[in-house]
């Protein structure tokens, strides 16, 4: 007899807490707000550690995809700390639908429940594929704007603070104006503002030019790190061991493609279905209209980031060829083409040294990630990139270890080309070409800084 579970109705509103598993910190945070705007009442959670994935380990197989097993490994750690009353807790978790494995999720999940004697607590499906239908988040035209614009302004929050921090002369400024904004646009969409496309407008150049009059000294390199991979361990601090905390301890500068990238890589895939394997004409254009609605915010943060001096992305059309010659589009399970794509644009704007983190046995991601590294370095020689595989049998120790020898060799290089410039800067001083720097009302002297040039 097939095992019946319970689903989340409309009156659970009012009385269920929903937990969110917390993947990427900044985008999630304003997601929770944009579900508060909604009625429900949320909690992403924060606790992490190894317990979560011993946790994970005693429900879940092994053998079973890294993300899974510590997204229900965070949500069984929370239900038994004893802060939430079982009989009015909900989860929701995400599907992606397609051939990865973590459409299937919220079915270990239910099982791991109903081992761990939470067999009451419903579970919620946040996906866009239509699976669990009647189990699955309500999504409205108002909600679904909410949704992008938490994923925009997180990005754009996210890009920022990691181009900016760095290199701030007072440490800790970029981390209060990113918390600042945070708080700023949470409160605007709990009260059913700031998410139109006229309102983020206004406020990303806004937001970029704050961050741009960070005081900054960017004469002082620093290694250029690009991170890619499968999507829950590119982001999650818990799924990849607080991967920026550790490459910021380096003296690392980091990029971390943004979340939007693989909501437009998603949304291209339903028409690139239906022209490779064959589809009606509306199947066929449906994501030009989607890609439509997105770029025009794309634009925007693409403008924002560059009229202040920071490196852009690529927009998502010019992203798409970034892996001709090295990858077809029609390998698209998981994170697919757009894996390689993303580690091309990293190259081709100076973030040349790269880790790719996945999780062990991720087939997309050891085909598309792993898989492509020789082609890459055959296309672009100065590639400099890592895989780095995430396990419960994986130990921090060793995959640090192995990020500090791909740094090794971008440390050399940027030492190679720092040479040159250093010796045309002495030689300026020889001919008497130093400048003075500017002194402020009170005769002290204040530094000259200069904001990055957009690559």
């Amino acid at each position: 007899m097939e095992q019946e579970y319970p689903v989340f109705t409309a009156e659970m509103k009012k009385t269920h807490k929903l937990l969110i598993p917390n993947m990427a910190p900044v985008q999630f945070r304003i997601l929770a707000a944009a579900m508060e705007r909604e009625g429900y009442n949320v909690e992403l959670l924060g606790n992490c550690g190894a317990r979560v994935a011993q946790e994970g380990l005693r429900f879940v197989h092994n053998d079973t995809c890294y993300p899974a097993l510590l997204v229900i490994g965070q949500f069984l750690d929370a239900l038994k700390s004893g802060k939430y009353d079982p009989a009015h807790t909900a989860l929701i978790i995400t599907q992606t639908g397609g051939g990865c494995r973590a459409s299937n999720y919220i079915f270990l999940l239910r099982k791991a429940l109903v081992r761990a004697g939470y067999g009451q607590v419903p579970v919620l499906s946040l996906n866009f594929s239509g699976l669990e239908k009647g189990n699955s988040l309500p999504m409205t035209v108002p909600f679904a704007r909410m949704l992008l614009a938490a994923i925009y302004y997180g990005d754009l929050l996210t890009a920022l603070r990691a181009q900016t921090e760095p290199y701030e002369e007072n440490a800790g400024d970029a981390e209060r104006l990113q918390g600042k904004w945070l708080d700023s646009i949470c409160a605007q969409i709990r009260s059913g503002k700031g998410y139109s496309q006229r309102a983020m407008r206004r406020t990303m150049p806004r937001i970029a030019a704050a961050f741009a009059a960070i005081a900054v000294d960017r004469s002082r390199k620093k290694v250029k790190v690009g991170v890619v991979g499968e999507i829950y361990v590119k982001y999650s601090p818990l799924g990849n061991n607080d991967l920026e905390r550790f490459l910021a301890s380096q003296d690392c500068e980091v990029n971390l493609p943004g979340l939007m990238g693989f909501v437009q890589y998603c949304a291209y895939n339903v028409s690139e279905t239906a022209r490779l394997y064959g589809g009606t004409f509306f199947e066929k254009h449906i994501s030009d209209v989607v890609l439509w609605y997105i770029g025009r915010m794309e634009k925007v943060i693409i403008s924002a980031l560059r009229d202040n001096g920071y490196h852009a992305p690529l927009p998502f059309r010019e992203l798409l060829h970034q892996a001709d010659g090295i990858i077809g589009r029609g390998n698209k399970m998981g994170e697919g083409w757009l894996l390689t794509a993303e580690m091309v644009e990293l190259v081709r704007a100076g973030y040349e040294n790269i880790i790719c983190a996945q999780p062990f046995g991720c087939l997309p991601n050891h085909i598309c990630g792993k898989g492509m590294i020789n082609k890459i370095r055959e296309a672009y020689p100065t590639a400099n990139i890592a895989p780095i595989d995430y396990d419960p049998s994986a130990t921090r120790v060793n995959q640090e270890n192995r990020i500090k020898l791909m740094l090794a060799v971008g440390r050399e290089r940027l030492e190679a080309q720092s040479a040159p410039e250093q010796a045309a800067a002495q030689m300026t001083v020889i001919h008497g070409g130093v400048k003075r720097r500017k002194r402020g009302s009170a005769g002290k002297e204040q530094k000259e800084f200069k904001r990055p040039i957009a690559v």
